[in-house]
């Protein structure tokens, strides 16, 4: 990598463990030294010792934060009173609303129609009479186009989430403080993976500062734009991206992020034991970079065990990191340290965060039933074919008088994942007719 020297640079160089260090003392009066806190359930469950970077306790409760306002308060006059524009998916984007306000700047921010209510709210509040709010497009990168058209067109100031050294370089503070606070460098540090801003500031910083240190970024499967321009030898354009964990949601990394990994000296390598793509490069002094993909189901059941057990109230891209951890092999005793990088979950998701943590468990499942239409037939549904822990979740039906058999939609709960068999078993010998929609399946997308 290139030597840094704290200059303010721009998108097209890499930044440098020095320019993160000078980054940290720039906004150190703004941002929340976030506790580093140590897990025991997570602890246990890996024979590691883990530790959660809570980024959502922030102030705008997530990292972003940090790069936003490294850029920003680097801006020179002109540049300031012209104002800026930026887009998100809703936590960059109270990022610069914040440093609009605290700075005095103007801003105008550039949001999808999939960004929760909560983060818009909150974008409101925290800008103020200082930044008007725009939502247009439904994914982040068509936010990201009308948020480029608009400083091409009033000469406004772009402030990017992920792609410019100063964002990456405040962004790698987060790196700075962990060592600080642990005393020592981690043995692996698990990072949320989006358009690539924070994995990369952390790479810079470790690669330089502590090069023994595993880097894994974490990716939901169904927006995998990092592995893919790995893969690919460069940024490559998803045709299209799962929203769910709208905070990761990127159908295309940053061009910058991705030169700072490949500097770092990643590539791909397929691991058929692990139940997902990998891209690694292992170091011998036992450093090196990964990129995983975990399942938003997964990502769901994560959310619902931080908030139960550690009280920790995670976005779904804040859960990506502890969602990792049970698909890596963690040396027992070793020291992990998971970002938890957001916070800004709105609670009117908690039913579709229970429902896909149910899928993904295969606690949860959907069936057409031909129920012949004539007394009874519900009750013998119950009682031949529904076992003693089961439960109906969802009964459709319409009753048809020119049929003699009507479809009703079926959702059952199991007690426990192993009762499916003897379910489907007890289905097959029913004399009714029973379809199972499949998760992944156009009827099963229909459902959910």
């Amino acid at each position: 990598m290139q030597a840094g020297s704290g200059v303010r640079g721009g998108r097209g160089e890499l930044p440098a463990a020095g320019d993160i260090e000078a980054a940290a003392a720039r906004i150190a009066d703004v941002v929340v030294r976030t506790p580093l806190q140590y897990c025991e359930r997570l602890s246990a469950a890996t024979g590691a010792r883990v530790f959660l970077k809570r980024e959502d306790l922030q102030g705008v409760r997530s990292y972003k934060i940090r790069g936003a306002f490294n850029l920003m308060v680097q801006l020179e006059e002109d540049e300031r009173a012209s104002g800026v524009v930026a887009a998100s998916a809703g936590n960059h984007a109270q990022g610069v609303a914040y440093a609009c306000r605290s700075l005095g700047i103007r801003g105008r921010i550039y949001v999808p129609t999939n960004t929760p209510k909560q983060k818009r709210d909150r974008i409101r509040a925290h800008g103020g009479e200082y930044v008007e709010l725009v939502v247009t497009g439904t994914t982040f990168d068509a936010a990201s186009a009308a948020a480029q058209a608009d400083a091409e067109r009033t000469g406004a100031t772009i402030v990017p989430p992920f792609d410019d050294a100063r964002t990456i370089a405040g962004q790698g503070t987060v790196a700075a403080e962990i060592i600080e606070q642990l005393g020592s460098a981690p043995d692996t540090v698990v990072v949320p993976v989006g358009g690539g801003g924070l994995m990369a500031g952390l790479v810079t910083y470790l690669h330089d500062r502590a090069p023994g240190v595993y880097v894994a970024g974490v990716e939901p499967a169904g927006a995998a734009s990092m592995t893919a321009a790995l893969a690919a030898g460069g940024p490559v354009t998803l045709s299209e991206a799962d929203p769910f964990v709208d905070g990761a949601a990127v159908r295309r990394v940053g061009a910058l992020p991705y030169d700072v990994l490949l500097a770092a000296g990643a590539h791909v390598v397929t691991h058929a034991s692990l139940p997902m793509v990998t891209t690694t490069v292992p170091r011998a002094d036992g450093g090196g970079i990964a990129m995983l993909q975990v399942d938003e189901g997964a990502v769901c059941t994560a959310m619902l065990d931080l908030y139960q057990t550690e009280g920790v109230i995670a976005e779904p891209a804040g859960a990506l990191s502890v969602t990792a951890l049970e698909h890596m092999r963690l040396e027992p005793g070793s020291t992990v340290v998971c970002v938890i990088s957001g916070g800004n979950n709105d609670v009117s998701r908690y039913g579709e965060i229970l429902e896909r943590s149910l899928v993904h468990l295969g606690l949860k499942h959907y069936f057409l039933v031909d129920f012949p239409q004539e007394p009874g037939a519900l009750r013998r549904f119950l009682d031949e074919v529904l076992g003693p822990d089961d439960d109906i979740t969802l009964f459709e039906y319409v009753k048809r008088n020119n049929r003699e058999t009507g479809e009703a939609l079926v959702g059952v709960e199991l007690g426990e994942r192993e009762d499916l068999a003897a379910l489907l078993a007890r289905m097959e010998a029913s004399p009714m007719q029973v379809d199972r929609l499949v998760p992944g399946s156009p009827a099963y997308r229909y459902l959910t």
